[in-house]
């Protein structure tokens, strides 16, 4: 069952709540976020692969958390075709579906599967080549992002890296009224009309104003001992962070 808050309202933080939500849209997941976006998801999906170094052990191990429908496989295995396995995991039992069934059945054997939510993942200790994270961040409230940087911190090799990137709020855009004018008011209204009264999707346009951007994550991951960049995307509407496991730990 969903806990709620204080007012009465659902936690929409709360790992059942976001579980049901992408249980809801995983279906049209793939094709509403591209339209949506106008493209700009599978740009900024690129990019955040290409934060990561070219270099990769052979037969390496990559954990792609929140990993939805699987749309940043495609990146990873082009850029990095030595990798051994990619281990997705997401909260989402509808989601790792529609991964297999709509998308990549091609290349099914290299994907691992795992329904967990990542912030209680059993993943070994020192496990990963690489972690990577795309449009998950913002289902994260800023204590349960702390958690998972440890996470990251604590399933990442000595040496290994990361990248995430997430849509956010471009405060100080001189556009950023009609940006949010278009999260907030005009989505909710296009989904309704062409998906029958949907209202799932429209939820990022809450999430990426409380999320504001990956500030928060980067000092969570400085904390949790990693080497950490930040990067802004299109003035702003994605911000990324990435960087490396210290071979020793950090003094």
């Amino acid at each position: 069952m969903t806990d709620k808050d204080k007012s009465g309202q659902p936690d929409i933080y709360d790992p059942d709540f976001v579980a049901d939500l992408f249980d809801r849209c995983s279906s049209n997941y793939r094709w509403w976020s591209a339209i949506s976006s106008f493209g700009f998801i599978w740009l900024w999906r690129r990019q955040c692969v290409g934060n990561l170094p070219r270099r990769v052990e052979k037969d390496g191990i990559v954990v792609d958390l929140m990993a939805g429908t699987g749309e940043v496989w495609p990146h990873l295995l082009r850029r990095f075709p030595d990798v051994s396995a990619i281990t997705a995991l997401d909260i989402s039992h509808q989601m790792h579906l529609q991964a297999v069934d709509k998308l990549h059945s091609a290349y099914a054997e290299r994907i691992t599967h795992l329904e967990a939510d990542a912030l209680q993942t059993d993943l070994p200790t020192d496990h990963a080549d690489m972690v990577v994270s795309t449009f998950g961040l913002k289902t994260f409230n800023t204590a349960q992002q702390s958690r998972l940087a440890d996470q990251i911190a604590r399933i990442l090799k000595p040496g290994g890296h990361f990248s995430l990137i997430e849509a956010s709020d471009p405060t100080g855009w001189i556009l950023r009224p009609v940006y949010r004018l278009y999260l907030d008011r005009l989505l909710p209204m296009i989904e309704r009309f062409f998906l029958r009264g949907a209202n799932d999707f429209s939820m990022i346009g809450t999430y990426t104003r409380n999320f504001e951007s990956c500030g928060h994550m980067a000092a969570a991951l400085r904390e949790a001992g990693l080497e950490v960049t930040t990067r802004s995307h299109f003035f702003g509407c994605a911000t990324s962070v990435a960087g490396h496991k210290p071979l020793a730990p950090r003094r």
